[in-house]
């Protein structure tokens, strides 16, 4: 288990079921949730899940962190694929765990090799389809 500078232990299964998702592509998304000061993998998404599947995995009063591999063809029609990191902290969230969550997200992203775009949300206007599409090209 790999421990991070914030003090949160990021549990091993959470680099294992990533680098599925970046190797293999087992898995759309990935959501992970800090409990009992650990990272740990909280929900993972199939292949064939949607990006509406993924937004509606995520809680709306709770932080998370999330994973999401985003297929899209660019204007050359070139299928390609970005791996996107996505933190989840709701505006109506508890402060202290927008705190912690905050504290512990690049220790917690550097855990997770391959890493291409980041985003931070607050509210689910923040990462809608169009603008995951705008970062991704």
């Amino acid at each position: 288990m790999a421990n991070a500078a914030s003090g949160m232990a990021v549990e091993d299964d959470c680099k294992l079921k990533f680098s599925e998702l970046k190797s293999k592509r087992n898995y759309r998304f990935i959501i992970f949730k800090i409990e009992q000061q650990q990272v740990v993998v909280e929900k993972l998404g199939g292949p064939d899940e949607s990006y509406e599947d993924f937004t509606n995995s995520l809680p709306i009063n709770e932080c998370r962190y999330a994973v999401y591999d985003f297929d899209f063809t660019t204007d050359e029609n070139c299928q390609k694929s970005k791996i996107f990191f996505i933190a989840w902290a709701p505006d109506t969230s508890k402060v202290r765990a927008k705190m912690v969550y905050a504290s512990s997200k690049d220790r917690f992203k550097r855990e997770l090799d391959g890493i291409q775009v980041e985003l931070q949300a607050t509210d689910p206007s923040e990462m809608s389809l169009d603008i995951v599409k705008a970062r991704a090209i």
